[in-house]
């Protein structure tokens, strides 16, 4: 009597699958790097330091709810704020830049503004509460 043999076709082995898949996931999410957001990088003063400070040495930013700024009195564009303040720096080097803005003023507004005083080379930039 002849015996047949029957010929299986090639099977792939699962049973090691999950453990690879378990080791590729544990290798990215140890190599993986999360970027952290940095935000404004602005240097807070130690808490109690509070100093009279003369009106000719103050600079009021005022951002309004739609994101239009006056520069000591004068609307201003945000794009033209970079050259308005380098010049009065110049004229008085103790100049200090309040930063005030409405409630509803639009964070973009806000963030273009101060990135235009750090682009003046402004060191001293206060921020106003909001009332």
């Amino acid at each position: 009597m002849a015996v047949k043999r029957r010929i299986k076709g090639g099977e792939i082995p699962t049973s090691s699958m999950a453990d690879i898949a378990f080791l590729l996931l544990i290798f990215f999410l140890v190599t993986t790097t999360i970027d952290m957001d940095k935000g404004l990088g602005i240097i807070l003063p130690a808490e109690g330091q509070e100093m009279e400070i003369k009106k000719k040495n103050i600079l009021n930013c005022l951002i309004n709810s739609s994101g239009q700024v006056l520069l000591g009195g004068d609307p201003t564009p945000v794009s033209e704020i970079n050259k308005v303040v380098r010049r009065k720096i110049k004229e008085n080097d103790k100049l200090i830049i309040s930063v005030k803005a409405h409630n509803k003023t639009p964070y973009k507004s806000y963030v273009s503004v101060i990135d235009q005083l750090k682009m003046a080379n402004a060191t001293r930039i206060s921020i106003a509460d909001s009332e």
